[in-house]
């Protein structure tokens, strides 16, 4: 597991574990739970598998999708989790 940088950990965050949510069902929570957020926060997600999709999606539809400074790290075989900050 990779060190969170500074400015993330300094970062006030949500966190959504999404493991046990149906597929069809996350991106949509996603979405709302990142709209809620301020500027200046993240949002973590924790993960059945790598979030690569949800980054291309958020990077082509989110403009205050901070993408230079996610940040996903594997935990385990199916732990992944993800912080998403917000511009």
């Amino acid at each position: 597991m990779e060190a969170a940088t500074p400015a993330l950990m300094c970062m006030p965050t949500t966190t959504l574990d999404l493991r046990d949510l149906p597929p069809p069902e996350r991106h949509p929570k996603i979405f709302k739970a990142f709209g809620a957020i301020e500027s200046g926060e993240a949002l973590t997600i924790i993960n059945d598998h790598d979030p690569k999709p949800l980054y291309y999606q958020m990077a082509a539809e989110v403009d205050a999708f901070d993408a230079d400074a996610y940040e996903v790290n594997r935990e385990g075989p199916e732990k992944f989790v993800a912080t998403l900050p917000k511009l």
